[in-house]
């Protein structure tokens, strides 16, 4: 799978643009990025002329729900949560994802090529996150890396699910008890591993604290879905008590507490940003929420938390932030290298860079201009999205048909 992507207006993100660019992929791996006379290009090569265009890495969404929420089909497609146990650590959304979901077709149409898949917000511990390539037969060709994360949720959605059944957790402090009580017990249970370790003994596992000792040890980050600054607030005590990494995810009133989340360096995704207040944890929301954050020195991330927001609309709301005070260069890094960094994902994806994956997206024009598109979707060297100017429609490679 080689391609070069020749004399574009090549935009690295974590460096200098270049006018009049190449970008060589060679066995699916970016393999040299510079100005034309610099790459060269080896023969047998299929080139893509992007003369008068833009070329960018693949965006990166951080938080998404495709494949596991899957539009059109209702109940049968609806794998979101499992809203049976307050806690799912053992849960895994890689296990639910079905590539057939019309959503990462929606994705390549804008330049999406990798997604972290999350478990929904029903849960207060909701179950491991997997980042997965967003074209594949099946999703272990997709596959990045997983467990990428854990997913826990603070505020209304797991306080109303479960109130409503009249268990554990049917308030704030119940569901803030649910984690607690798990990480507790997580700790219990390393003591109690290494002392049979020790010793020699059998020792009985736990597929679920097993995956809560992973995140204790720092292995894998928390991401915690808040949106009131109270529950942001809880989100940082949790995290003070026991030691994980915490990264933020919703994050709507973040800019109330821009300071406080700054000063531990804690990561924020946030979004979905144009939806309506349908909830009382939305009352706050602003377009003007990332630009603050990242003013007060925040790592950024936007997320359309797809369905939420179509996921093809993720460029979409990096403009619309613009227009609200965010920087434009930020801006772009909060849909590529930004969500990679955050999510522990940036030796793969996330910038034009020699090593990184072959995955590459030529737009017709500057990403943050709402008229422009992008023409061809390339992931791991192979063009899987492409647009016809004359017929105006896009065709998505059959995965299933390679050549």
């Amino acid at each position: 799978m080689d391609i070069a992507i020749t004399s574009g207006y090549v935009l690295p993100v974590d460096g200098d643009p270049i006018e009049g660019g190449t970008v060589l992929i060679e066995n699916g791996r970016i393999s040299a990025v510079g100005p034309d006379a610099g790459v060269t290009v080896p023969d047998g090569v299929r080139i893509i002329d992007a003369t008068g265009k833009w070329v960018l890495p693949g965006l990166v969404e951080a938080h998404g729900h495709l494949g596991v929420h899957e539009e059109a089909e209702g109940w049968a497609g609806q794998d979101t949560n499992e809203m049976t146990d307050p806690n799912g650590a053992r849960m895994r959304a890689l296990d639910a994802i079905n590539p057939a979901d019309t959503g990462f077709a929606d994705a390549l149409a804008g330049g999406v090529t990798t997604t972290v898949v999350k478990p929904g917000s029903g849960n207060p511990i909701g179950g491991q996150t997997v980042a997965v390539k967003n074209w594949g037969r099946t999703v272990d060709d997709m596959l990045v890396r997983q467990p990428v994360s854990v997913k826990s949720a603070l505020g209304e959605n797991p306080k109303r699910v479960y109130g409503e059944k009249k268990q554990l957790p049917s308030t704030r402090q119940g569901v803030a008890a649910v984690i607690r009580d798990a990480f507790t017990a997580a700790q219990d249970y390393r003591a109690r591993r290494e002392h049979a370790a020790a010793e020699g003994t059998p020792f009985d596992r736990d597929p679920g604290l097993e995956v809560l000792v992973r995140v204790l040890d720092g292995e894998i980050p928390w991401c915690q879905h808040t949106h009131r600054a109270d529950d942001t607030a809880t989100a940082l005590r949790l995290a003070d008590e026991f030691g994980y990494r915490l990264i933020i995810n919703h994050a709507t009133e973040a800019h109330l507490m821009a300071d406080e989340i700054a000063r531990r360096e804690v990561p924020v995704i946030t979004g979905p940003l144009f939806t309506t207040r349908s909830k009382v944890e939305l009352r706050n929301r602003t377009l003007a929420n990332p630009g603050i954050l990242a003013r007060a020195g925040v790592k950024l991330a936007l997320t359309t938390d797809h369905p939420v927001v179509p996921i093809n609309f993720l460029i979409l709301q990096a403009i619309l932030c613009v227009k609200e005070g965010l920087d434009r260069g930020t801006a772009l890094r909060s849909v590529t290298l930004n969500p990679a960094e955050i999510m522990g994902l940036e030796d793969r994806v996330g910038a034009l860079t020699p090593g990184r994956d072959g995955d590459v997206v030529v737009w017709s024009g500057d990403p943050l201009e709402v008229m422009s598109r992008p023409l061809h979707t390339v992931i791991g060297g192979r063009e899987v999205y492409t647009w016809d100017e004359e017929r105006r429609e896009g065709t998505v490679a059959d995965p299933w048909y390679r050549d």
